[in-house]
């Protein structure tokens, strides 16, 4: 068992949250300072938001989870920037293709041979004369 937490005492645990919290990038710009995240219903801060606009092909209405959102301000002087998950590839100085290009040429050519013709309307390639 642990000892009770007293400040100025290391933490011996880890507390977590019993629900999931998301990093959303903001639809509208926001200060440098604030951060926005999703949070489950049963969290209390700000009203529940949710499509029902959108309709599927036998036109009934297709509802969209409810979330809360939560925006969180940082301490003074500190900013956030949200990650560059999918940076620009860079092109070769003498203008020749890289290694990474030639692989994924290679790749979109095996999944392009793998992938179903639609001339066949979903007969498997193995049932033909």
């Amino acid at each position: 068992m642990y000892p009770l937490y007293q400040l100025g005492n290391p933490q011996l645990r880890v507390f977590r949250t019993n629900f999931f919290i998301r990093l959303v990038r903001p639809g509208t710009a926001q200060p440098e300072d604030t951060v926005q995240f999703r949070i489950p219903m049963d969290v209390p801060p700000s009203p529940p938001t949710g499509s029902n606009r959108k309709r599927d092909y036998r036109n009934v209405r297709m509802k969209k989870p409810d979330y809360k959102v939560a925006y969180v301000q940082l301490a003074h002087g500190q900013t956030f920037t949200f990650p560059d998950l999918f940076p620009e590839k860079k092109q070769s100085p003498d203008g020749s293709p890289s290694d990474e290009d030639i692989q994924d040429r290679l790749l979109d050519e095996q999944r392009r041979r793998q992938s179903r013709d639609p001339r066949r309307g979903g007969v498997p390639g193995w049932f033909g004369l």
